[in-house]
């Protein structure tokens, strides 16, 4: 069943020829965090291209019921008038941040250090993610926090009445629990320092930056070290979001696999703490460009120009890698599939408790359309059959999972049988316009019942 309503069953047949210009939505990650600290700010940011998919859209009325003003004017415009650093109210209701593991974290840590009592739910998927990740750390400040077994949402968090500076090394990559840390030290009096020994996304650094924060990172013996200065006064900013790669991948991945295919994705951000998958799919030998290279808003952007290459090879994608692509590996492995050889990916076990088990519902869905996976705790192998030898032909289990489902539909575009998903409905939370974008590309990717 979906949390999002009735299932919807989707189906995607082979396709020829994918063209034109796929003008993804805004980066969710960026979306996120333009929304939280311009409530945070003093003053009014005004924000376009915001991706307005559902998860985002929870943390706009998250904000509203933590007393910022926030508006959409009919181009798509968005405007918040923020409270301050340290001026959330208390909400009247619980918060349901939906889908958006994202959204929750971040959200728990930006109120996390002023004096207010908040109560925060989401739908079946996300109610089973842990949360003890996060709120372990919050805790180093004078957080409290109640939740289900297990660190599970529904979960209070009640804030600290007078936080303290915190300094935390992350245990494993997490963008969202560096953020969550950072965001918190903002009200907290001094310096809060995170340490993390892998790099993981940082547009929170270079959005506080932009807002006014005193915030350095330095590279050390221990690994990244980024210094903030608690209790700014933060400036609103105008921010134009860049298109969000996580999902570019997708029409991305479907040209190369799609005989004939060439496609423009234009003003992708490229921050090079994301890009992964990108770097990765051209070392497997697809074509894919960078054209029109510049910087916008202080994250690197480009246009992508991805055209079909029949002649993939399986690679190694090196561990480290792994901060900057994780969302992407889903997709990665469908496109691997097409490839000759193994594509060996390790070190991702975060995949395992993102919205679904991403491993095991990749593996079991490529098992059934006729690829040959071995999986471990942190690694996986697809062994590629190449193009035009995937036999496709099996239904799928999203798992409530949008990346799952995607990326499911993709493998489909190329296999000699169609591949069914069981359920496509959650791929509004990130992706609304995924199915009028890839049928105006050409793809044969259709609703049934």
């Amino acid at each position: 069943m979906s949390g999002h309503g009735t299932p919807i069953p989707m189906i995607a047949h082979r396709s020829s020829g994918l063209a034109g210009t796929a003008d993804v939505p805004g980066d969710k990650s960026i979306s996120h965090r333009s929304l939280i600290l311009g409530a945070m700010a003093v003053g009014e940011t005004v924000v376009t291209g915001l991706l307005e998919g559902q998860d985002v859209l929870d943390t706009a009325k998250a904000m509203q019921a933590f007393g910022a003003e926030v508006t959409r004017d009919q181009d798509g415009t968005w405007h918040i008038h923020g409270v301050g650093v340290g001026g959330f109210a208390e909400p009247d209701q619980v918060i349901d941040c939906g889908n958006s593991g994202t959204g929750v974290r971040l959200i728990m840590g930006a109120m996390a250090t002023s004096p207010i009592t908040a109560t925060f739910t989401g739908d079946a998927s996300l109610n089973k993610r842990p949360m003890a990740r996060v709120t372990d750390p919050l805790a180093l400040f004078g957080t409290q926090s109640v939740g289900r077994s297990g660190g599970r949402l529904p979960m209070t968090i009640v804030g600290a009445v007078e936080p303290l500076p915190v300094r935390y090394t992350v245990p494993v990559p997490s963008a969202q629990v560096k953020s969550a840390v950072l965001l918190a030290g903002l009200n907290a009096p001094g310096q809060t320092i995170v340490i993390e020994q892998e790099a993981t996304r940082d547009h929170t650094e270079r959005m506080l930056e932009g807002f006014g924060a005193t915030i350095t990172t330095e590279v050390t013996d221990e690994g990244r070290v980024i210094t903030l200065e608690g209790q700014p006064e933060l400036r609103p900013q105008s921010i134009d979001v860049p298109r969000d790669p996580s999902s570019a991948a997708f029409p991305v991945c479907a040209a190369l696999i799609t005989e004939g295919s060439d496609i423009l994705v234009p003003n992708i951000g490229l921050n090079p703490t994301r890009a992964g998958l990108f770097t990765t799919l051209r070392e497997m030998g697809a074509d894919l460009t960078y054209e029109n290279e510049r910087e916008e808003g202080g994250e690197p952007v480009a246009d992508l120009r991805a055209r079909f290459s029949p002649n993939l090879k399986g690679i190694e994608v090196p561990p480290e890698r792994a901060a900057s692509m994780i969302d992407e590996y889903p997709v990665l492995s469908a496109v691997a599939a097409y490839a000759e050889g193994q594509t060996v990916m390790r070190g991702v076990k975060e995949l395992r408790v993102k919205e679904s088990d991403r491993i095991e519902a990749m593996a079991t869905g490529l098992r059934t359309n006729g690829i040959e996976v071995e999986d471990g705790e942190d690694w996986w192998i697809v062994h590629g059959k190449g193009y035009g030898n995937v036999a496709g032909g099996a239904t799928c289990a999203s798992h409530l999972d949008h990346r799952i489902a995607m990326s499911f539909l993709v493998l489909g575009l190329a296999s000699n049988a169609p591949v069914r998903v069981d359920d496509g409905g959650p791929i509004a939370t990130s992706f609304p316009i995924f199915e009028g974008l890839m049928a105006d590309l050409g793809a044969d990717i259709r609703r049934e019942g």
